[in-house]
């Protein structure tokens, strides 16, 4: 399978620095140069993976994160100079899936890409799984709660779905992050506390199946 990809940078030279890359390690690529032109061209044509420069003039790369992940869950690896902490949180937060900072290596960059690639390409649409009223469709990646629709973030979706397939199972805050965010994920393990505690708050009474065990991390206990 040949993936295609949308490197989004006001610099031209470096989408073709990016693009000339991507064709070696046989990808298909296209280029926008704003943000603004990325979401349009998203809208008419489908992308495997979306790499995404942060300072953009007009609409800037964490802007166009977070308005494409209202309604798509397609990867984003930011591509960025700064590499200050408080911009790879940020970039993260938005729903980003990881973070290189320029000047990099063509093979980081590839090695990157599949790694995030792998965590989101399925090999097959799976069954709906059922609790009580609570429906967790992965092919669809739905929740519905008593009929109706549970709306999550990309990672909350991620995380409860890993949980619900693994119910009655206890993983650390270290074996989470490394399952649904990968082993490369810049942040604390505090976000999975507050992951939970957003899906919980989602799920209203059906948030009490994702427990707390204490010293150890969390299960979906049935």
């Amino acid at each position: 399978m040949t993936y295609k990809v949308l490197i989004v940078d006001d610099e031209s030279d470096m989408r073709q620095l990016v693009g000339m890359y991507l064709e070696n390690a046989g990808y298909k690529w296209a280029e926008a140069p704003d943000g603004k032109t990325a979401l349009e061209m998203i809208k008419h044509e489908n992308f495997d993976l979306l790499i995404l420069d942060i300072m953009m003039p007009e609409l800037d790369g964490i802007s166009v994160c977070k308005e494409l992940r209202k309604t798509s869950d397609i990867p984003v690896i930011f591509l960025t100079a700064k590499g200050e902490e408080w911009n790879r949180v940020n970039g993260l937060r938005s729903g980003g899936d990881d973070y290189i900072v320029k000047p990099f290596s063509p093979g980081e960059l590839v090695a990157r890409m599949e790694a995030v690639l792998r965590r989101y390409v399925k090999t097959g649409p799976k069954d709906s799984v059922s609790y009580g009223e609570l429906v967790i469709n992965e092919a669809g990646r739905r929740v519905e709660l008593s009929g109706k629709t549970v709306v999550l973030t990309v990672k909350e979706f991620d995380l409860l779905t890993f949980l619900c397939y693994h119910k009655e199972q206890v993983f650390s805050r270290e074996q989470l992050l490394e399952s649904v965010w990968g082993y490369d994920y810049a942040g604390g393990t505090r976000t999975v506390d507050t992951h939970i505690k957003t899906i919980r708050l989602k799920l209203g009474s059906y948030g009490s199946h994702l427990s707390t065990v204490w010293g150890v991390g969390y299960k979906f206990e049935v």
